[in-house]
């Protein structure tokens, strides 16, 4: 099994204040518990992170539904918002912290690889790929969506479903205002 130290810790040479973050919490073991995958590391002395035997003792479990990743990966603002801790809550907001500030600087360690001007060509073109992509994607889903409430009325738009539940309650309350008529009516004829 791969793991993932090596990687975090590549992005935690470059941040000194990330490696300050995790200095008070020498020694101890998060666990990340993804359903599929579970991860854990320890927090050695030197602020960098170790791994640590499958069946470590873990000071703090951070729980993620495995559906909950593509919105985890869309927004690591919020991404505290979609898991369950268990244990340590101050490790677990270090934790958020630095998942929401640490980044990788692809053109960085690129620029080592192939070269700076070539790295900034990669960088910027695979951003633009990536802005593209997103594009087509917003462009296919109000297509869709058009098709579907328009062209082939699947869908039903929410205007539309607010302005028939307005007409059910008005309809109601006028069945009723009809009923107290007639239950007066009849009370007069008797």
């Amino acid at each position: 099994m791969i793991s993932v130290a090596p990687f975090i810790n590549h992005l935690l040479a470059r941040e000194d204040w990330a490696l300050q973050q995790l200095l008070p919490h020498a020694g101890k073991v998060a666990c990340i518990d993804t359903q599929m995958l579970q991860i854990r590391l320890r927090i050695a002395v030197d602020g960098y992170l170790e791994a640590v035997a499958p069946d470590a003792l873990a000071d703090v479990t951070i729980r993620i539904q495995a559906s909950d990743v593509p919105l985890i990966l869309q927004n690591r603002e919020r991404a505290f918002s979609y898991v369950k801790i268990e244990g340590d809550a101050d490790l677990a907001n270090t934790i958020s912290r630095l998942s929401e500030h640490l980044r990788w600087d692809a053109e960085a360690d690129l620029s080592r690889v192939i070269g700076d001007i070539p790295a900034v060509h990669l960088v910027a073109g695979s951003k633009s790929l990536i802005a593209n992509v997103q594009q087509a994607h917003q462009r296919l889903q109000h297509n869709l969506a058009e098709y579907l409430t328009e062209e082939k009325p699947v869908l039903v738009r929410p205007q539309l479903t607010r302005q028939l539940a307005q007409q059910v309650q008005q309809t109601r309350d006028d069945v009723e205002r009809l009923m107290k008529r007639i239950e007066r009516l009849e009370r007069l004829r008797s």
